[in-house]
């Protein structure tokens, strides 16, 4: 859901993301690989957590995580759901060289940037 703030360098109401709209701007920016939009997205502090990556620094995210969307043949949202601990992203993917699989994400935001992902690796789906 947006919410109306004020932006007054012009006085003029502009609409403000919301947790759920910057996580959803993310994936955008994966799923099309682009990096300057992720950047953007992303806080200078930015931290990155898998069970094969520990705490990374967006520089090691951008250069290890980021270029990989094109092992995906299909990604889909089951849940994208704001708690006050971040967004939780439930999805469902498919391989490109096979196997369906589902993870969850528990994306932290402040000020309209992600600050950190932690990835939560689901099992195979059959």
């Amino acid at each position: 859901m947006m919410t109306l703030s004020t932006d007054t360098r012009h006085g003029r109401s502009v609409e403000a993301m919301s947790d759920i709209d910057v996580a959803k701007a993310s994936f955008d920016a994966y799923q099309r690989q682009d990096a300057d939009a992720m950047l953007r997205i992303l806080a200078d502090d930015y931290r990155f957590t898998s069970p094969q990556d520990d705490g990374i620094d967006r520089d090691a995210f951008m250069e290890r995580c980021f270029p990989t969307a094109d092992r995906f043949a299909t990604n889909q949202v089951l849940e994208l759901v704001s708690t006050p601990s971040g967004v939780l992203y439930l999805y469902e993917y498919e391989l490109a060289d096979g196997g369906r699989f589902r993870n969850v994400e528990l994306i932290r935001v402040q000020g309209e940037q992600i600050v950190e992902t932690q990835v939560f690796f689901g099992g195979r789906i059959s």
